[in-house]
């Protein structure tokens, strides 16, 4: 179908729906793609706005979509159609009852330590056609700071050399979700293979080693930041070539080394006999959380935290449950 212009009526609409909420303090960055993409199909089809009938053609449109995105990208639509109809009388507004119906989201793949080790190992021995050379660099360091601060995809990407502060020591994390920004110590191990990259990059780009993107790579000669679409590739094919996968044969998202940082966190507080109750509000400040109840969806049962928690448990408090005097 030829790509057609977005109606005027409906664009206007949108622009002022996206001041209105971004005045008040709203990013809005999501409904601004997904009204986007709704304004480019209205054009295709040759609508003037979204009325009943080119709501239920768009939600065609995207049938084949996950279940949890059409719905996401449905109650969008909705909350621009009530916006609109505070000042429309009659206007259209999508039942609530017609939105795609919520699926149970993906159990995360929990990136294990050995698994770790072989991601790093497959990294240095990636190829780069780019001239000058940063791909197998770019992506250990990648690989690194996902598993060891549990950074968003995002956050990573947008990381750009002044964030870096006392020498490599610190990150800064600007203005990420919820307009939090916070302050990341790193580990030594992780402090050293970040200032090996930098010295990788500043050989490769000289006159760009104190400013741009962390993450580049040189395709025809020019530094480039990498685009979400670009490092997922990249992270998928490193998943596979190291052979990173669970009991069941499931690969693990870029998302999971994020469940996998807190979930780790947790077992090492077991291992060091730590107070994980204390130490959760502090791994939610870390991860960039509002409060722990968000970083709770992150930290899953897994079988070896299982088995941590019962021993703990069971020296502490089996002698009462088997009936014996304190």
């Amino acid at each position: 179908m030829k790509l057609c212009a977005t109606p005027k009526t409906y664009q206007a609409h949108v622009n002022e729906y996206l001041r209105h909420y971004r005045a008040l303090g709203y990013r809005y960055r999501g409904s601004d793609c997904i009204l986007s993409r709704l304004g480019r199909f209205l054009g295709e089809i040759g609508a003037a706005d979204i009325n009943a009938d080119s709501y239920e053609a768009w939600c065609r449109s995207i049938a084949k979509n996950h279940p949890n995105s059409r719905r996401k990208a449905q109650q969008f639509v909705r909350r621009f159609c009530i916006f609109r109809a505070r000042t429309e009388p009659g206007f259209f507004v999508p039942s609530v009852y017609s939105q795609t119906k919520l699926q149970p989201y993906v159990r995360p793949v929990i990136v294990e330590p050995d698994q770790v080790v072989r991601m790093l190992a497959v990294a240095d021995t990636l190829p780069d056609r780019n001239s000058p050379p940063l791909r197998a660099a770019a992506n250990r360091i990648a690989v690194v700071l996902l598993y060891t601060t549990g950074l968003r995809l995002g956050e990573l990407l947008r990381l750009a050399v002044p964030d870096i502060e006392d020498s490599g020591r610190v990150l800064r994390i600007r203005d990420s979700k919820f307009h939090r920004s916070r302050l990341l110590p790193l580990s030594r191990s992780a402090q050293h293979e970040l200032r090996a990259y930098l010295q990788a990059r500043a050989a490769a780009f000289p006159t760009q080693q104190s400013r741009g993107s962390l993450l580049c790579h040189g395709k025809g000669g020019k530094m480039h930041g990498y685009s979400p679409c670009g490092f997922s590739a990249l992270m998928k094919a490193l998943f596979r070539l190291a052979d990173v996968h669970d009991c069941e044969g499931r690969r693990p998202r870029i998302h999971d080394m994020r469940h996998s940082f807190a979930i780790q966190s947790v077992i090492r507080l077991y291992r060091a006999e730590g107070d994980v109750q204390s130490a959760l509000p502090k791994i939610a400040l870390y991860m960039g959380h509002v409060s722990i109840e968000s970083t709770l969806h992150y930290v899953r049962l897994v079988p070896q935290l299982a088995a941590l928690a019962s021993r703990r448990f069971e020296r502490h408090f089996g002698h009462w449950v088997q009936g014996g005097v304190s």
